[in-house]
């Protein structure tokens, strides 16, 4: 890269610290701002589908993902009643073969710890929080609560959902909520596995609701996530206490499997949040600050791509600043034409699965089951929730999509 440059990433999470390591891994100077004391990842699961797990074995992590990841047998769709297994997809022995990489379950703190492991103590600041950012003709600077200012060649929003960075840059607005929320909880697990817990991804389809279960931490510990529409406001945070009794209740007269896990949460460890929105931005970047997540563009979990898609961002974001030897506006042109596609409709089909997963007539629901059932009888190893297109992307090659679309010549730079 023939200009050296100098990035600001605000915030800390699995997109800030992805980017953070993408970045020192090919010789870019950064510093990251956390507003926290240090970095804090809530205690919930992530499932890492293989079009991320190709990113984390090219920053060096495949080890490292394999010693803190569960793989699970199967993807499996159950009826919420009856327990029918409505679809199997093979996962373990297969996704390697058909989508250039393995599918893990992953606690979301183990994730961003190998992602964070070994970064230069002194490019990353604490206790900072962003409030602004000002853009100049060829810098962009954050600017901070404390009264620090960071200049740099590119300022990063990382800053999830409620983004400062997108509201400097675009405009302050709300995101919507979607009449959706969730619960979450960890169960351990004393002897794998529990008789009521399938190792796999289990998707438990009911009218207006759904669970997902799955094991991380090697199988010591069972994720829920418990999704339900509901007419009530829920608050937008991860880490809004909720009980035992309180999931019991949403869940009432769903498969017995369920309850028993359901039972084994720690009261003053099941949390819940609203679900919140955004619709699809035409530009993510201005002048030299761009952003990258959530900030850009948020994913309801129904796809479990909220992650997976900031680290996409990462990855080719930092292969955009080298491929274009450190012109940004050239870079940040490339970033957004290889990811706004990509990441909108991943957005857009989150969106209709919450939809789908959610049928509340008989009729519809049995019409959905049939066409799964439909799907893996041509292919036994069609993904029960049509999502082959997700995993099958590859953002290592994104440097063979790469355009010059300026009137700068690649020797010009």
């Amino acid at each position: 890269m023939k200009k050296s440059l100098r990035v600001g990433i605000i915030g800390g999470g699995i997109g800030g610290v992805a980017l953070a390591r993408a970045l020192w891994q090919r010789g870019i100077s950064f510093q990251l701002f956390e507003q926290a004391a240090e970095f804090r990842e809530v205690g919930a699961g992530i499932q890492m589908t293989p079009n991320a797990v190709k990113v984390l074995k090219s920053l060096g992590l495949e080890n490292e993902i394999q010693q803190v990841g569960f793989l699970p047998e199967a993807m499996v769709g159950r009826s919420w009643e009856t327990g029918e297994e409505l679809f199997r997809t093979p996962l373990k022995d297969t996704f390697v073969r058909l989508f250039g990489a393995a599918y893990y379950h992953v606690h979301r703190a183990d994730l961003h710890s190998i992602l964070a492991e070994g970064l230069p103590e002194e490019c990353i600041t604490f206790n900072v929080k962003c409030v602004n950012v000002q853009l100049r003709e060829d810098k962009a600077v954050a600017v901070f609560d404390n009264g620090d200012e960071f200049e740099g060649d590119l300022i990063v929003g990382a800053d999830g959902i409620r983004s400062v960075v997108r509201g400097a840059l675009w405009g302050k607005d709300a995101p919507t909520f979607t009449g959706h929320m969730c619960w979450r909880a960890l169960v351990p697990v004393d002897k794998h596995p529990l008789p009521f817990v399938l190792p796999a991804a289990t998707f438990w389809f009911g009218p207006k609701a759904h669970v997902v279960t799955y094991y991380v931490k090697g199988g010591s510990a069972v994720n829920i996530v418990a999704c339900k529409e509901t007419d009530e406001w829920v608050k937008e945070s991860w880490t809004e206490p909720s009980s035992t009794e309180e999931l019991l209740k949403a869940y009432d007269g769903w498969h017995s499997d369920l309850i028993r896990l359901f039972e084994r949460t720690d009261n003053s460890l099941v949390f819940k949040w609203g679900l919140y929105d955004r619709n699809p931005m035409e530009r993510w970047s201005r002048g030299h600050a761009t952003l990258l997540g959530d900030a850009a563009h948020p994913m309801l979990p129904y796809l479990s791509q909220g992650a997976a898609m900031a680290i996409e961002d990462a990855y080719v974001l930092s292969e955009a600043l080298v491929y274009f030897g450190g012109n940004v506006t050239l870079a940040l042109d490339a970033y957004e034409a290889e990811r706004r596609n990509r990441t909108r409709d991943v957005q857009l089909q989150s969106r209709e699965r919450g939809r789908t997963y959610h049928l509340d007539s008989p009729e519809e629901q049995r019409r959905r089951d049939l066409a799964i059932r439909e799907r893996q009888t041509r292919n036994p190893h069609a993904v029960g929730i049509s999502a082959e297109w997700v995993y099958e992307y590859d953002a290592t090659t994104c440097r063979q999509r790469f355009g010059v679309s300026s009137s700068v010549s690649m020797k010009e730079l």
